[in-house]
């Protein structure tokens, strides 16, 4: 048995090899970022939807959200319990 062995100097050990490999790929995943492509029909739908957009209804949505952010919005129980009520009934069958 040769303790110099001079065909084993710089050899690596597969274990720190694998390791390696597996740092360099985690680093590869951070860099990457997540990305959105939205086609050109969304992006026609999304102008035609603004298009037709019911004024009545922004201001609705514009007072709905600053009553939700001031803590003055009040929900009326009754009208939860009567759009409720049919699915519960339908649930039963």
């Amino acid at each position: 048995m040769k303790i110099n062995d001079t065909g084993r100097i710089g050899g690596v050990n597969p274990y720190q090899r694998n390791m390696e490999t597996q740092r360099q790929e985690t680093r590869k995943m951070e860099r990457r970022k997540d990305e959105v492509s939205i086609s050109s029909e969304a992006i026609e739908m999304l102008e035609a939807q603004e298009r037709n957009i019911d004024p009545e209804r922004v201001q609705r949505i514009q007072d709905l959200k600053q009553q939700v952010s001031t803590g003055t919005y009040h929900v009326d129980a009754g009208k939860i319990a009567e759009k409720l009520l049919p699915y519960f009934k339908n649930r039963g069958n």
